[in-house]
């Protein structure tokens, strides 16, 4: 990994790109203008041979040269050649005359004599059909090369600065740009350790920053649900323990007191094995309460037989307020998408809930409603009034009817709620004539 941060990558990344664009910019502009001298170059010395050209005449079978009319528009740079004959000549070193003489043979071409900077052309001279001469043209390239010379090097220095101004505008706007993203990082950081409830609120997001912001404040809410999850999950567990632990020392420690006869002790241990096997039932439901929230293990059971299991684990409490269950089975098996220990776990709290207020009877019906299995728990007490209909599945809250029961902590039906919709179910409290109601939804299998 690189170790560069994300801003010296991107400065790198625009000045590499920009630098590639002006190289190729400055390149492609001195080419072109290279190809445009030389274009210019070409037409120039070929019209100066043309000129040349309609000065000559024949007389006598001879070649001649006619004065020009305007004798300073002549241009020294023009040799002409007769039969064996030079007519007209500059003053020209022996190197651009030998090249000069040279080209009086064959077609109309360039030669360049690269030591002296002096491009020529030479056309022949025709009369009857028969070559009878040649004009030769030259122009000096140390212009053109001064010029290519002077827009290559104004062009290097203007890319150049064209680099440096990017560069830094670049340097200035990635900063300008990731500095609120730094610091929302590091926000977010604070808040995540020491203030879960902090957000950044930006609103509905409108640009990248926004977008962020929004990814964010989801994220800690997301930390903020898991944490509450742990510490509901710790409060329930220690809820649901508290009673079969308490009963399991309770019951052990009067064993260890006196001497007993074989069958009190044996009176004693299945005692505590009742409640080691309410223990091992608890922790089985948080589990598979842990592994369907997680996405995993998702079973399924008889919806009859998870009423009946809830029904068997309360049967002590129900036969202490001499309260009778009427589990009413459906006219057709119906299975449900939980684990059968989950279900028990999620009817449990309210059919306890039902025995400890019901004066004697808790019904318990089962039917399909709209893809779903639907319990509707009754009880024949004192039922539930309006305002407690939500209340009482919050942590620690109880009804007015419970209130002066020590029997539980008050979070029976907050952990009941919590493994239903952990399951993608609901459980609802509803007024009802002749007693409390409860109705449980559960995804149908």
């Amino acid at each position: 990994m690189s170790r560069l941060g994300i801003r010296h990558r991107l400065l790198l990344v625009v000045v590499a790109t920009v630098g590639l664009a002006v190289a190729v910019l400055v390149l492609g502009f001195n080419l072109i203008l290279a190809r445009t001298l030389t274009h210019d170059s070409r037409d120039l010395v070929r019209t100066h041979a043309t000129a040349e050209l309609a000065l000559l005449t024949m007389a006598h079978a001879k070649l001649t040269v006619r004065e020009a009319p305007d004798e300073a528009l002549a241009d020294p740079y023009i040799w002409v050649f007769g039969r064996g004959t030079v007519l007209e000549q500059p003053r020209s070193g022996p190197l651009v005359f030998a090249a000069a003489r040279a080209l009086t043979a064959g077609a109309a071409r360039y030669a360049d004599v690269r030591s002296t900077d002096i491009r020529l052309y030479a056309t022949p001279v025709t009369s009857g059909g028969r070559r009878v001469g040649t004009v030769v043209a030259a122009v000096s390239l140390a212009p053109y090369e001064q010029t290519q010379r002077v827009a290559l090097i104004a062009s290097l220095v203007l890319g150049t600065l064209m680099l440096v101004v990017v560069a830094l505008a670049a340097r200035w706007l990635l900063g300008a740009s990731l500095q609120p993203v730094a610091r929302m990082t590091r926000q977010a950081a604070a808040w995540s350790e020491h203030d879960l409830d902090r957000r950044f609120a930006l609103g509905e997001p409108n640009d990248e920053l926004g977008e962020l912001a929004a990814t964010l404040d989801g994220l800690l809410d997301r930390l903020a649900a898991s944490l509450r999850r742990e510490q509901r999950f710790s409060a329930e567990l220690s809820h649901e323990l508290r009673t079969p632990l308490a009963r399991v020392m309770a019951e052990s420690e009067l064993a260890l007191r006196h001497e007993r006869t074989t069958s009190e002790y044996r009176q004693a241990l299945e005692q505590i094995n009742r409640n080691a096997s309410q223990l091992t039932r608890i922790v089985d439901a948080l589990l598979a309460a842990a592994r369907h929230e997680a996405g995993f293990d998702r079973r399924t059971a008889d919806a009859h037989a998870v009423a009946a299991g809830a029904a068997a684990a309360c049967a002590d409490l129900a036969s202490q307020r001499r309260v009778e269950f009427d589990l009413n089975p459906p006219q057709t098996p119906i299975r449900v998408a939980v684990d059968a220990d989950l279900g028990e776990r999620i009817l449990q709290p309210l059919l306890d809930n039902a025995c400890r207020y019901a004066s004697s009877t808790v019904f318990v019906s089962i039917e399909r409603a709209n893809g779903a299995v639907r319990y509707t728990i009754d009880d024949d007490g004192a039922g539930i009034a309006p305002d407690e209909r939500e209340r009482i599945f919050e942590p620690g809250v109880r009804g007015n009817e419970g209130a002066h029961d020590s029997g539980g902590a008050g979070l029976g039906l907050a952990l009941a709620r919590r493994l239903a919709r952990s399951a993608n179910g609901e459980i609802e409290a509803h007024a009802h004539p002749a007693g409390g109601r409860f109705v449980v939804l559960l995804p149908s299998a």
